[in-house]
């Protein structure tokens, strides 16, 4: 038995389907948890839906950016991206089968015996794990519940750059799904930058999450996919950077949980 964790898929299912072969994954006894983008701008994101949909008692799933909008997109009944390459799952006869799979998936997991948090993009530093926890399991119910519509009709509005108690549940929802599906850098107080996207930041006063200073004083292991541009290189041992970049021809990424052993496949193909 052992559980493993895997960076973005994004589409890339070759790719994931050679790494579970290699660790011999078997859905009966092992489990795998994903830190999200399991679809868009790869070549078979229907085929990873399918592969994930087939070993669901095994596998769990933090949603990411990507998965997110390909609900709302369906529920709000919008037309892909055409750079997103999701014509054969919107065409699907399976496509409410797989949404509904999706959005069951939680935001992010607490895995006590690994003294570990997973999500897409990491840890709001303002947050203890407890809290953020919480914060997940508020916006869960958001995108899980009666209104769901609603929420993803709401999702794309302005973030609200502070939390505060009196925000409307749709800015409360989307505050929290912005920093567990999108953050990269912050400011020292913790507020979001969405201006950069690379692994460096030439202004000092935005950091990568991971670097700030409340980041830093964690115990916890915190593994993340989202950056790819970072390459899987953090400094601190207990942040655990998964997306490697597959679908931009870099690599996949998995680990195994217990030990931290790293297996990596390099891309099939280029986009």
């Amino acid at each position: 038995m052992a559980d493993y964790a895997i960076g973005d898929l994004q589409g890339c299912y070759s790719e994931f389907d050679a790494l579970l072969k290699r660790v011999n994954f078997n859905p009966s006894q092992d489990h795998l948890y994903l830190v999200g983008d399991i679809v868009a701008r790869g070549p078979d994101s229907l085929a990873c839906l399918e592969r994930l949909h087939t070993m669901q008692g095994s596998v769990t799933i933090t949603l990411g950016n990507h998965d997110l909008h390909l609900i709302a997109c369906h529920y709000l009944n919008k037309p892909a991206n055409p750079k997103d390459k999701l014509a054969d799952v919107f065409n699907s006869p399976k496509r409410a089968e797989y949404i509904h799979f999706l959005q069951q998936q939680p935001l992010a997991i607490w895995l006590e015996r690994y003294n570990m948090l997973i999500s897409h993009a990491g840890l709001n530093p303002s947050w203890s794990i407890k809290k953020a926890l919480k914060r997940a399991s508020f916006a869960q119910q958001c995108y899980q519940g009666a209104d769901a519509t609603h929420y993803f009709a709401n999702m794309y509005d302005p973030h609200p750059l502070q939390w505060q108690s009196n925000l409307s549940s749709e800015a409360k929802f989307r505050y929290i799904v912005n920093y567990f599906t999108r953050m990269r850098f912050v400011n020292l107080t913790g507020e979001l930058d969405f201006a950069n996207k690379t692994s460096i930041s030439e202004d000092s006063s935005i950091i990568p999450w991971f670097d700030h200073p409340d980041i830093s004083k964690l115990k916890q292991h915190i593994a993340f996919g989202h950056w790819a541009a970072l390459e899987g290189k953090v400094k601190q041992e207990n942040i655990h950077a998964l997306d490697t970049g597959c679908v931009w021809g870099g690599a996949m990424t998995l680990m195994e949980l217990n030990t931290k052993d790293y297996f990596v496949e390099k891309s099939h193909s280029f986009i």
